[in-house]
């Protein structure tokens, strides 16, 4: 067994424990509090400790046993999980998240200064769960059964259950202790009757010391439920066997015949029946290293050059047989770049799932109350991508946080709910992903911004901005009109970086505001950023690649047209691409016009040549041509000719501006 890869996988499984923990916990703090929600964070818990306990780090151990202990008693009964409680166990979650980024860095044993930032958390768990005792003493001792009242030795509720329990033989192995299981389950009833089993135990001489061969059958009398006692065993459920049936009524120390009522009998099966399902669907499922995912890529794209070349061969030989063959082994190929491009795909459910927690940390900061709403969380797109928008989508999200909602009073003043709202979206729109932020606070000061653009020198004194351009001011360098400093926002960074991040990744982003309704930052960005479908076209001899998603149709530019025509009853601008570089070529007898569309603008770009549908493997600029507008990459032909990929979005931008040039 290879020690490291179980570690990787312990660390990959506790911060996917650690995510769980605190997506409970925010839902607790919304009023969402369930017991299935309490046992998800005890069951957290639980596991970080029991895995960690395999590989000795006691330091995580005794950390998460604290936090268990408090998540037992809440999910009890016997403590209130309030917002007081929330807002204490949120920290250690996030500190058992540094602890695990530390073993995940080489570093097994703990720091001094962790220990530092884990012992006033764990004094204050011990403090909480202290008081709740102290609290839970005072109140029997005052109930009428207290001190010189002598109570029942059961409660009349209790039900009798027999409990047959086979535990696997990878248990120990596991870090699992069956007697913790026997302790825990006493937690809650009482164990009337225990006979332990040892007919899976093997001749002395091939035991195997590691390996567990016990097995125990229960008399149990407890108030409690079915759900509540398979809880008990929820960590082993895959390592044992267990049977949970109810009883008759029956004097304690009494085994009689089991009485199952049918529904109960139902409710056990179904239950099983899940656990089974559950199982199968993760068996379906496998953890691959992202290096190899970008791997196989890189292998797709340089296979599909190749491709590429064999069918430009086939058509210069004129070999019917070969060109046959090719044909088969480029649909082959497109079905492989099809399947390589999904396994890349993620949903974005997870980024937007990340700002919940952002959202209560800097609302309670701020003194705001503000609730985050999440739409489009199915939304798909490639692993590169969603790994680097959530650095311009935090800036937004905090930015809508600081600037756009307003304190809660102000909003009452002016007729708003004194809650806040901050929405992410996401959808589909040509082939792009779009991606909003939307809150519902004061909009955008638009004379705010006109002056303190004019007196930074951006605008000219008296020139007249559409509402566009005013907006696009905030995107300048060092550009704010935050009255005060703040740990959030004032310093003139975050949303220049945000529009530089977002056109690295071929994007653009723009912005719709209402004063006193609220702002809207929408960000479009390609699905993918490996392989896309093309359209290639020539402009003299230069040869340009289109997004195929983004091209609506093919026209014959008309004798007489120059700047613009009209397409159905609309005006459709034109755009030159050979004035536009600057490319002196002859003019052809017969030129083309490729109508295309990002968003809402939609534009016909002036060319000589169609020459078809081609599978794009996107090479990215070297840094040269980082600042060339326009161009979004490049890619290589099958005859070995390199061909520019145009950057749709910001050429129509551009063009609507009228700044097309460079």
């Amino acid at each position: 067994m290879n020690i490291e890869e179980v570690l990787q996988t312990f660390i990959a499984e506790s911060r996917d424990q650690l995510d769980a923990m605190e997506a409970a916990l925010l839902a607790i703090e919304s009023n969402a509090v369930d017991s299935e929600t309490i046992h998800g964070l005890f069951r957290a818990a639980h596991t970080i400790k029991g895995s960690a306990g395999l590989f000795q780090l006691e330091h995580i151990v005794s950390f998460a046993h604290a936090v268990e202990s408090v998540l037992d008693a809440a999910r009890d009964g016997r403590l209130s999980l309030d917002a007081e409680l929330v807002a204490l166990l949120m920290p250690c979650r996030d500190h058992l998240g540094l602890l695990i980024d530390a073993v995940a860095a080489g570093q097994v044993e703990p720091e001094e200064s962790s220990r530092e930032l884990g012992a006033p958390l764990i004094e204050k768990l011990h403090d909480c769960l202290a008081r709740n005792a102290a609290a839970r003493a005072s109140a029997a001792a005052a109930a009428p059964n207290g001190p010189g009242t002598r109570a029942t030795d059961e409660d009349e509720s209790a039900e009798s259950w027999n409990i047959s329990l086979r535990f696997g033989p990878a248990v120990l192995e596991h870090g699992m202790d069956p007697l913790s299981f026997l302790r825990h389950l006493q937690g809650y009833g009482k164990i009337v009757n225990l006979v332990t089993l040892f007919d899976a135990l093997p001749p002395p001489e091939q035991m195997d010391p590691r390996a567990c061969y016990l097995g125990f059958e229960i008399a149990f009398r407890t108030s409690k439920d079915l759900q509540t006692i398979e809880n008990v065993f929820e960590l082993v459920r895959d390592e044992c066997e267990l049977r949970i049936l109810p009883k008759d009524r029956a004097r304690p120390g009494e085994i009689g015949k089991p009485s199952v009522p049918p529904a109960v009998v139902a409710t056990t099966f179904a239950k099983q029946k899940q656990v089974k399902e559950a199982k199968a669907l993760d068996q379906r499922s496998v953890r691959v290293d992202a290096d190899k995912l970008d791997g196989l890529i890189n292998l797709v794209g340089e296979l599909i050059i190749a491709a590429a070349g064999a069918s430009l061969v086939a058509r210069r030989v004129h070999e019917p047989e070969l060109e046959q063959n090719i044909a088969g082994l480029s649909t082959l190929v497109e079905a492989v770049r099809d399947h390589a491009l999904q396994l890349r795909m993620v949903r974005i459910a997870g980024t937007f799932q990340r700002f919940r927690r952002v959202v209560y940390d800097v609302s309670r900061d701020l003194g705001k109350d503000i609730e985050l709403v999440l739409e489009g969380e199915e939304a798909e797109l490639d692993k590169t991508v969603v790994e680097r928008i959530g650095d311009p989508l935090m800036h937004l999200v905090r930015n809508a946080i600081d600037h756009g909602i307003e304190p809660p009073e102000v909003r009452a003043a002016r007729g708003k709910p004194r809650t806040g709202s901050i929405r992410l979206n996401a959808f589909h729109d040509s082939g792009s992903i779009v991606i909003q932020v939307s809150d519902d606070g004061a909009g955008l000061h638009r004379s705010k911004i006109l002056t303190k653009a004019v007196e930074r020198g951006l605008v000219e004194p008296g020139r007249s901005l559409s509402e566009d351009e005013i907006h696009n001011l905030i995107f300048e360098p060092g550009f704010s009109t935050a009255d005060q400093i703040t740990d959030l926002s004032g310093r003139g960074v975050g949303m220049d970086v945000v529009k530089q991040n977002i056109t690295a990744l071929r994007g653009s982003v723009s912005v719709a505001s209402v004063a006193g309704r609220g702002t809207t930052v929408s960000v479009r960005l390609p699905l993918t950023l490996a392989i896309i479908n093309g359209f290639l076209v020539g402009l003299g001899k230069a040869l340009f690649v289109l997004p195929l998603d983004m091209i609506e149709e093919c026209l014959e530019l008309g004798e007489h047209e120059q700047d613009y025509a009209t397409l159905r009853g609309n005006i459709l601008p034109y755009i030159r691409l050979g004035e536009l570089f600057q490319i002196e070529a002859a003019t052809a007898a017969r030129q083309n016009v490729v109508v295309v569309r990002s968003g809402a603008q939609r534009a016909g770009l002036v060319v000589d040549t169609l020459l078809g549908e081609f599978q794009t493997v996107i090479k990215p600029l070297g840094k040269m041509f980082s600042r060339v507008k326009c161009i979004s990459g490049s890619t290589i032909l099958g005859s070995g000719e390199v061909a520019l990929i145009l950057d749709v979005p910001t050429l129509l931008q551009q063009a609507a501006q009228g700044a097309v040039m460079n």
